[in-house]
């Protein structure tokens, strides 16, 4: 369930989604060790479930730390830059549920001229390989230029950054790091 669950985030699927994935793609099933002559993907409920057994536990944290540590043991994750960004992820934002309300971690927010209801997710990413070193999840309406402190692993000399971080020069939080803030390339 877990390399599921990792194949679910490498390729930003949804429940529905990886269970067709792994049911498509000879590699995908090598990967999560599953032989459909033997037994069926898991299910959209079963991913669901397993992703809130992770996140009650808060193992997500440690499970992409525990990778993490591996590229980088390895020489694979590179600490010189990092590009950062943020995405927006969309809830349903529907009432039909027992408690006859929305989430309230989610919120809403416009981007253009476009509104949406859900999450962000601001993302570190290794500049020279292209790996991703940091992901903080947080309702959709805070600014992208507030976790830049937490994406940022304090061992980078750059950060690539979009117009979303303009003044993340004037944070506290960055004020004492030695980082050259530029744009994303």
């Amino acid at each position: 369930m877990l390399r599921v669950y990792l194949v679910q985030q490498w390729y930003n699927l949804s429940d529905e989604g990886v269970a067709d994935a792994i049911t498509d793609s000879q590699a995908l099933r090598g990967f999560v060790g599953i032989d459909l002559s033997r037994e069926a993907a898991p299910d959209a409920t079963t991913l669901l479930q397993f992703r809130h057994l992770l996140e009650k536990h808060e193992l997500t944290k440690k499970v992409f730390g525990a990778i993490n540590g591996k590229l980088s043991a390895t020489g694979l994750m590179m600490r010189e830059g990092t590009i950062a960004d943020a995405t927006l992820l969309a809830a349903a934002p529907s009432v039909k549920n027992e408690a006859q309300a929305r989430d309230p971690k989610m919120h809403q927010t416009r981007k253009g001229n476009q509104w949406y209801f859900g999450m962000k997710a601001d993302i570190g990413v290794d500049a020279e390989s292209g790996l991703v070193h940091t992901v903080v999840g947080m309702a959709a309406n805070v600014a992208d230029v507030t976790p830049t402190g937490a994406i940022l692993h304090d061992e980078e000399k750059t950060a690539y950054l979009d117009a979303g971080y303009t003044g993340v020069e004037k944070r506290e939080e960055l004020k004492e790091r030695d980082i050259d803030c530029g744009r994303s390339p």
